[in-house]
């Protein structure tokens, strides 16, 4: 079982200078919360990347658990240490796209992003993604990009199964090892984050692509209400714009869509 290295604290200028250290565990509760705890003790760096062969606790968005069996999944957690403040939402959507291509690029077909966090093969569940932050500094702030990919799994137990579909590259016919699937993302997801950080309305005009969503018939579920409508734009700034036949053209805010279906 690995231990993090103790080393200074390193606060990068923009652009960012990642640290190229992946640091590998047998078994954890979860990556995002090894992560978070380097960032708490300050043995942090910006790029670090965690990873485990399994997880006791990983979790998932909205404190769902991710079921992680040894050696079958691709469990990981890179840390970001900005210069500035960042957009999480714009972190999640670089995740997306970059893992979206990593998995592509190994051969795998009819692979879509679903709002605003996963990644799924028809209806079923194969990558999810989770950006925290914990007591955020705006003079030094952190954020933790947990990633989980289902890997080699033949078989998901049944209550898992009861909850939501869910595939792997295995069952979509992709026959890859873990490492392969950890290099491809690696690659995809350093400038992809870095893009979030210095351009993330960047970032929103790609996942608005890579996700089909422009023009597209959506179903959006918010805090309050629940819509049917066309999608018009997606940024950071302005948010959700949806075109309806009830009420006109509407904007939600990014943080109050809590679902996005495209009809």
């Amino acid at each position: 079982m690995g231990t993090l290295s103790h080393a200074r604290e390193h606060r990068p200028n923009s652009p960012a200078t990642w640290s190229g250290r992946v640091f590998r565990f047998e078994a954890i509760d979860s990556t995002n919360e090894r992560a978070l705890a380097a960032v708490a003790d300050k043995t942090a760096r910006h790029g670090d990347v965690i990873v485990a062969r399994t997880q006791t606790q990983g979790r998932g968005r909205r404190g769902a658990t991710w079921h992680s069996p040894a050696g079958e999944g691709l469990y990981f957690s890179i840390v970001l240490l900005p210069s500035a403040l960042a957009q999480p939402a714009a972190l999640t959507m670089a995740s997306g796209i970059a893992v979206l291509r990593a998995v592509s690029g190994l051969g795998l077909s009819g692979v879509e992003l679903k709002w605003p966090n996963d990644l799924i093969v028809g209806d079923a569940k194969l990558v999810g993604i989770l950006v925290e932050t914990r007591g955020l500094d705006i003079a030094a702030p952190h954020y933790v990009v947990g990633i989980g990919v289902n890997v080699a799994q033949r078989e998901f137990p049944p209550e898992l199964v009861r909850a939501r579909a869910v595939t792997s590259l295995a069952l979509c016919g992709i026959d890859v090892t873990v490492e392969t699937v950890l290099a491809r993302a690696l690659a995809e997801l350093e400038p992809a984050l870095e893009r979030a950080i210095l351009a993330p309305e960047t970032v929103a005009a790609e996942y608005t692509v890579a996700a089909k969503l422009l023009d597209a018939s959506v179903r959006v579920e918010s805090h309050r209400e629940t819509c049917v409508g066309r999608v018009r734009a997606l940024t950071l700034a302005g948010g959700l714009t949806i075109d309806t036949d009830a009420d006109g053209t509407i904007r939600l805010a990014i943080e109050h869509v809590r679902s996005l279906t495209r009809l």
